[in-house]
């Protein structure tokens, strides 16, 4: 049963709405990749929507995002348009990308959306550089970092906790602790699985969100980002969450108990928003034409020229 909201209903409705486009554009994406039209890798953020949906609902349009190879969900919660986002997972040259990135390598730079980034943490040095013109610029913004709990033991997640902490950088690390990184639980692979308590060590503050439910999500975005706003310096979520399909397309999903999976199905986040029956039709309804028209523009756009293939290899200076 949905928990009902204490929020005001138009809040709710948008906060739902990001979520169920986020989940039927990529149940679209299964469908297109079956019939491959869609072709690579590509890794589905179905069960995470309240982090994502959650997270930018924290930003303004002057904030900078930072996103990971499983970023659809950041992407559409950024504002980045369904048709360029398809365009690009068509590998078309009128996606976001040119068609060069497709699902893991979505960029915007007009919305502040950098990636997209196939390099587990490769994110969080770009985050980190981001944040640090902005501090020296005087730039009032806040660069929010998404990144799995995986990313947490490469070399490069200490030495950019460790200097962001130091330079009192503005950014908001966003990690989504979905339990498994690619395919190992995590008390298989990490000693301490309290993520922001290593986090802490940093001298950076930090504090576990229940990364299901959407409204828990605001409300610790929320209040982190006014305080790295505020100058208090950078900020640490482990947002707890759990995706319900396995690591890509391409995982056959051996390494989990089905039951456990049955389980957390129970929280899913977009049952956390109570609306009428009706009202929640009309938003599948909407959102369903909005994907029929981002998949007919796919269809129809072209590819690159052959004799284009070597632009922006080199800077065009």
């Amino acid at each position: 049963m949905a928990r009902k909201s204490r929020t005001p209903p138009s809040h709710d409705r948008e906060l739902l709405r990001q979520m169920l486009r986020i989940r039927r554009f990529e149940e679209r994406c299964v469908e297109l990749y079956s019939a491959e039209k869609i072709r690579g890798f590509m890794h589905l953020y179905i069960g995470e929507e309240a982090v994502a949906a959650g997270v930018c609902h924290a930003l303004t349009p002057e904030d900078t995002v930072v996103s990971t190879y499983r970023e659809h969900g950041h992407a559409l919660a950024r504002g980045v348009p369904a048709k360029a986002i398809m365009a690009e997972m068509y590998g078309k040259a009128s996606g976001t990308s040119r068609g060069r990135g497709g699902s893991m390598h979505i960029f915007d730079a007009e919305r502040r959306f950098y990636g997209g980034n196939a390099i587990v943490g490769g994110g969080l040095p770009l985050a980190v550089g981001l944040a640090l013109a902005d501090k020296l610029l005087n730039r009032p913004r806040v660069t929010a970092c998404f990144f799995g709990e995986g990313a947490m033991a490469e070399g490069e997640f200490h030495e950019c906790l460790n200097l962001a902490s130091l330079w009192r950088l503005p950014v908001l690390f966003a990690c989504e602790n979905n339990q498994y990184a690619m395919g190992t639980a995590l008390a298989r692979s990490q000693a301490e699985t309290d993520l922001a308590l290593r986090a802490a060590a940093y001298d950076v503050a930090a504090w576990p969100v229940d990364g299901m439910n959407v409204h828990a999500v605001v409300n610790a975005a929320e209040r982190a980002c006014e305080a790295v706003r505020g100058g208090a310096g950078p900020h640490f979520l482990e947002l707890r969450t759990y995706r319900f399909r396995a690591h890509s397309m391409y995982d056959p999903d051996r390494y989990r108990d089905k039951a456990e999976i049955e389980q957390w199905k129970h929280r899913d986040p977009v049952d956390t928003i109570e609306l009428p029956e009706q009202e929640r039709a009309e938003l599948d309804k909407e959102i369903a034409q909005e994907l029929d028209e981002a998949i007919e523009f796919a269809e129809q756009a072209p590819l690159e020229p052959v004799g284009e293939l070597t632009r922006f290899v080199h800077s065009e200076v």
